[in-house]
């Protein structure tokens, strides 16, 4: 009884301190925009309405999952659905349709739906809904295919299928460590393109998926980076100081590219916390009390939409920032059910690895 009361203790600690670093990142990050923003006359309300969104989304989702680890992520896969649905018709602005879909916010909507009704699945008990459950995260992919949105259908495809296969998987912190490369090999890989650092058959074949107009932002991003490395041209300014911006009908005054835009505009600092952030959300879900399925699951969609940034704006959209964190936040809660959700994870956990023991 002490042993497991000292557990206990243990992991609340652990996750305090995850709670604790996750206030000092996004607080760097809204103090990092005004300071650059001073610097250089920018406009920081656009990152501080995402930091804010995000915060106010993991913070409800770490309350509603607790109270409620199976409805709350049905009820959201449904409302993200229902917001991928309409997005198309009520988003203001030019439309992005290589290779996202309608918009990087359309497919990053659809995929986070397909993962919360993934988590949702894995948090039910009676199999019959785990399997509605199931079958609704398909039904989300197969909309993200008829909505024309192919980067949605694919990464919901790919986000149920790393699902599936987290049931095999022993240790989180494998599987997360995976996760992570995946995202950093993307942001590499734009990053190298943008500075025409790839082999030319292989710089060829990307232009023509990403096409060349976007990859003429990444460079210009490249560009404002280097007149200011530290501070950057200030928050909100890439629009109005890019060449290729100026040479297009209808620009929205982005990159195209998360981390690029927080180079050019934030400076590498600005980069070097968006990418803590990250790192941020993967050691909240490496420390959550939840199932390592539904961890992998939140990690998986997570980690898509940070592909998905890295060639896109989904992240200027407060629907997908706000959704992320609420993905966070129900992924890393601790279920109120009879006081032992701890306790009964780390029991199905270890009869998962005794089945898969040769």
């Amino acid at each position: 009884m002490t042993s497991a009361a000292g557990g206990a203790t243990a992991a609340s600690e652990r996750r305090n301190v995850s709670d604790a670093a996750g206030v000092m990142v996004l607080g760097a990050c809204a103090i990092w925009s005004l300071i650059t923003a001073a610097a250089h006359d920018g406009r920081p309300e656009g990152v501080l309405l995402a930091v804010l969104a995000m915060a106010a989304g993991y913070a409800s989702g770490r309350i509603l999952g607790a109270v409620a680890p199976v409805v709350t992520p049905a009820a959201g896969a449904l409302a993200g659905l229902g917001l991928a649905l309409t997005a198309r018709y009520t988003t203001p602005g030019p439309q992005v349709t290589v290779p996202l879909g309608h918009t990087g916010a359309t497919a990053a909507l659809l995929t986070l739906s397909t993962a919360a009704a993934c988590c949702a699945a894995w948090a039910a008990r009676p199999p019959a809904l785990r399997l509605a459950l199931r079958l609704l995260a398909v039904g989300i992919t197969v909309t993200a295919a008829v909505l024309g949105s192919a980067a949605g259908c694919a990464l919901g495809a790919a986000v149920v299928l790393c699902s599936l296969a987290a049931d095999r998987v022993r240790r989180r912190a494998l599987g997360l460590w995976v996760l992570a490369l995946a995202a950093v090999s993307v942001t590499s890989v734009t990053w190298a393109l943008a500075e025409n650092a790839l082999p030319d058959g292989l710089s060829a074949s990307l232009d023509g998926q990403l096409t060349g107009h976007r990859v003429l932002l990444w460079r210009d991003a490249l560009h404002l980076t280097g007149r200011d490395p530290a501070l950057g041209v200030g928050p909100g300014r890439y629009g109005e100081l890019s060449p290729t911006i100026a040479q297009t009908s209808l620009p929205d005054g982005r990159p195209h590219s998360a981390a690029l835009q927080q180079l050019a505009e934030q400076g590498v600092v600005g980069a070097l916390l968006l990418a803590l952030l990250f790192c941020w959300v993967l050691y909240s879900l490496w420390r959550s009390p939840r199932s390592t399925p539904l961890v992998l699951t939140a990690g998986a969609a997570l980690t898509a939409l940070a592909v998905i940034a890295s060639v896109g704006n989904a992240l200027s959209f407060t629907t997908v920032t706000a959704g992320a964190g609420l993905l966070a936040g129900l992924a890393t809660a601790r279920p109120l059910v009879d006081g032992f959700s701890e306790s009964l994870v780390r029991e199905d956990e270890r009869l998962r690895a005794f089945r898969l023991e040769p």
